[in-house]
C-alpha cells in the first residue's frame, strides 16, 4: 500500500486544521488597528475644531463685538485656506515620508488651535483660523494616503467607516464639551482642549507609527509643479474630482441651514435640537462600521447607490415637512444620515482605488481641496436659493432639496464611472512592511 494512501487521513485532519486556522486569521493586524484607531482620533481633532465654532457663535458675536458677516468670515477662512493650502501642498505630497507630512501639517495645526485660545479680537482669531486652516486641510488627504498605502483595497470601506466616526463622536462627545468649558471657563478654553488633547495625539503618532515611505522607491523626474499638474490632467483623476464636486455640493447644500429649518419650519425647540443631533450621532458611530463592512462585502458601488436611494428618498420627504412631531424628525434624519453616510463611506474607499502608488498623495490633497472649496460655493449656493421670511420661517427649502437630489443623480453617474475604470484597473496590493 502506497505511503501516501497511508498517511491520507492524517493530511485530510492536518488540511482541516490550517483551514481552521485560516478561518481564525484576523482581518486586521495589531498594527492596523492601531493605524485605524490614532487617524479616527486624529480627525476627530481637526472635526471638532472646525465644527465647535458654530455653537461658540452666540459667545463670539457678544464677546467680540463681532457682526454676524465677521462671524461668517471666521468660518469660511478655514474652509477657504484649507482649500489653497491642499492644492499649494499636493506638487509636494509624494515627495516625502506620509508619517513627516502627517506631523508637520499636524504640528501647524495646533499652533493654529493654540493661536485661536490666545485671540484677544476679531483680527487676530480671523488669521488664527487661517492658519489652522492652512495646515489642517491637509491632514485628511494625507490620512486618506496613508490608508491606501497600508489597507488591501478589500477592506478600506471597513477602515473608513470607523474613521468617519471621528464626525458622529465629535457631534456626541466634543461639541457639549466644549459648550460646557466655554459656558465655565470662557470661549477660549475649547481650544485649549483641543490643543492639549492633539499633543497627547501627536506624541503617540511620533513613538508608534511606523515610517510610511514605501511611493519614495517609485522614482519621479517631476518637479512639485509638473507633479500637481500631471495629477490635475490625469483623465481617470478628472472623474474622481468631478465625482467629488458632486458630492460635496449635495452634501453642503442642506447644513447650514439644518437648525434653522428644524425650529422654524419645523417647529422644535432649542432645548430638543441637542437630543436630535447627539441620536443622529449615536447611530452614525453604530451604523458607520457595518456600512463600512457591507461595501467590502457587496461592492463598494452598490453600498453607494444603495445609500444615494435612501438619501434621495430622505432629502425629498424632510425639505418638505411642516411642524412634525420630534420623534419622528429623529427617525427621519437617522435615515437620512445613514443613507448619507453609505455614500461618503463608500465614495471614500472607492476613491483610493484611482491613484498609482507615487501619486497618491498628490491626488488626496487635491481632491480634499477641491471638496473644501466645492463646500464653501455650495453654501453660497443655497444661501441665494433659501429665503427667510420676518417669523424666520425657510422659503424655497423644497427647491434646494430638488437641486441636491439631481446633484446626487448626477453624482452616482460619475462614481460609476469611476467604478468601472477602478474594475478594469484594480489597485496593487499595499507593501507587506505596512500591511
Amino acid at each position: 500500500m502506497p505511503l501516501t494512501l497511508f498517511f491520507a487521513p492524517f493530511n485530510l485532519k492536518k488540511n482541516k486544521m490550517d483551514t481552521t486556522k485560516q478561518k481564525k486569521t484576523p482581518v486586521f493586524s495589531g498594527y492596523q488597528k492601531f493605524i485605524i484607531a490614532i487617524l479616527a482620533i486624529l480627525q476627530f481633532t481637526i472635526i471638532l475644531d472646525f465644527m465647535v465654532l458654530s455653537p461658540l457663535s452666540a459667545i463670539l458675536l457678544k464677546e467680540l463685538s463681532l457682526a454676524p458677516s465677521q462671524f461668517g468670515w471666521v468660518v469660511s477662512a478655514y474652509a477657504f485656506s484649507a482649500g489653497i493650502s491642499g492644492f499649494l501642498a499636493a506638487g509636494f505630497a509624494d515627495k516625502f515620508d506620509r508619517k513627516k507630512m502627517l506631523m508637520f501639517f499636524y504640528t501647524g495645526f495646533l499652533l493654529g488651535t493654540v493661536l485661536c485660545a490666545i485671540a484677544p479680537n476679531y483680527y487676530f482669531l480671523l488669521s488664527a483660523r487661517i492658519v489652522t486652516g492652512i495646515f489642517g486641510g491637509v491632514i485628511g488627504s494625507v490620512s486618506f494616503a496613508i490608508i491606501t498605502d497600508v489597507f488591501r483595497m478589500e477592506v478600506r470601506g471597513r477602515v473608513m467607516g470607523f474613521v468617519q466616526t471621528a464626525f458622529a463622536a465629535s457631534q456626541i462627545l466634543g461639541l457639549p464639551i466644549g459648550l460646557i468649558l466655554a459656558n465655565r471657563f470662557g470661549w477660549h478654553s475649547p481650544f485649549w482642549m483641543i490643543a492639549g488633547f492633539g499633543i497627547l495625539v501627536g506624541i503617540v503618532i511620533v513613538v508608534y507609527m511606523k515610517p510610511i515611505n514605501e511611493h519614495l522607491l517609485i522614482k519621479s523626474e517631476r518637479s512639485a509643479f509638473q507633479h500637481l499638474i500631471k495629477t490635475l490632467t490625469t483623465k481617470h483623476h478628472i472623474r474622481g474630482f468631478a465625482g467629488t464636486i458632486l458630492l460635496a455640493t449635495g452634501g453642503f447644500m442642506l447644513m447650514p441651514f439644518g437648525s434653522a429649518f428644524s425650529i422654524f419650519n419645523l417647529h422644535l425647540t432649542m432645548d430638543q435640537l441637542p437630543l436630535l443631533y447627539g441620536v443622529t450621532g449615536v447611530f452614525s458611530i453604530v451604523f458607520g462600521p457595518l456600512i463600512g463592512k457591507m461595501s467590502d462585502k457587496i461592492g463598494k458601488f452598490k453600498t453607494f447607490a444603495v445609500g444615494t436611494l435612501i438619501s434621495m428618498l430622505m432629502v425629498g420627504i424632510y425639505t418638505n415637512l411642516g411642524p412634525t412631531p420630534l420623534y419622528l424628525v429623529i427617525t427621519l434624519n437617522v435615515l437620512l444620515f445613514v443613507g448619507i453616510s453609505s455614500r461618503m463611506i463608500s465614495s471614500s474607499a472607492l476613491m483610493t482605488a484611482i491613484p498609482a502608488p507615487q501619486d497618491r498623495g498628490a491626488f488626496m490633497a487635491i481632491n480634499s481641496a477641491i471638496q473644501q472649496i466645492s463646500g464653501g460655493v455650495a453654501s453660497v449656493a443655497a444661501g441665494m436659493i433659501v429665503v427667510q421670511t420676518p417669523s424666520g420661517e425657510l422659503l424655497h427649502y423644497s427647491t434646494l432639496g430638488i437641486v441636491v437630489i439631481c446633484s446626487m443623480v448626477f453624482a452616482a453617474i460619475m462614481m460609476w464611472r469611476v467604478n468601472q475604470y477602478v474594475q478594469n484597473n484594480p489597485p496593487a496590493p499595499p507593501p507587506i512592511k505596512n500591511a
